[in-house]
């Protein structure tokens, strides 16, 4: 098995707020995040991919291909973006790393499937929110 990995950066703007919790209590819970005016953090995200190289490309996923993908289903969607208004697939969900690397494995595991008629296979998501702090994701629920 081959892991391929692709790179892409983003920039978008989120609130994390419970409405059922005090504007005090969101703040305990979600310091600077809860901010009513949103704040916005430059992320990275990184898609490995799996499979056995082709015979006849020697390819896993023609990667250009794989870029394509994340960028039309993703990063188009999200960059300069605010997760909370402005994105409908997060729409009513806490636009945490978690909830969004979760959206972003729904939307990618089927796409990349399909495109490589079944030959290679999503394997994990990174999303880096900043330089320290990132979520993977293996699409186990």
């Amino acid at each position: 098995m081959v892991y391929i990995c692709r790179k892409e950066h983003f920039c978008a703007a989120h609130k994390l707020f419970n409405p059922a919790w005090s504007k005090e209590k969101n703040a305990e819970i979600f310091g600077a995040c809860s901010n009513e005016n949103w704040h916005g953090h430059n992320f990275t995200l990184i898609v490995k991919v799996k499979g056995k190289p082709n015979p006849d490309t020697s390819f896993v996923m023609d990667m250009k291909v794989l870029g394509e993908v994340i960028r039309e289903e993703i990063i188009d969607k999200v960059d300069h973006k605010n997760f909370n208004e402005d994105v409908d697939f997060l729409r009513g969900k806490m636009p945490t790393c978690e909830i969004i690397i979760m959206e972003f494995w729904k939307i990618l595991a089927p796409k990349i499937a399909t495109i490589s008629k079944q030959t290679a296979h999503l394997h994990s998501l990174q999303l880096h929110e900043t330089e320290n702090n990132f979520v993977e994701y293996f699409g186990e629920e």
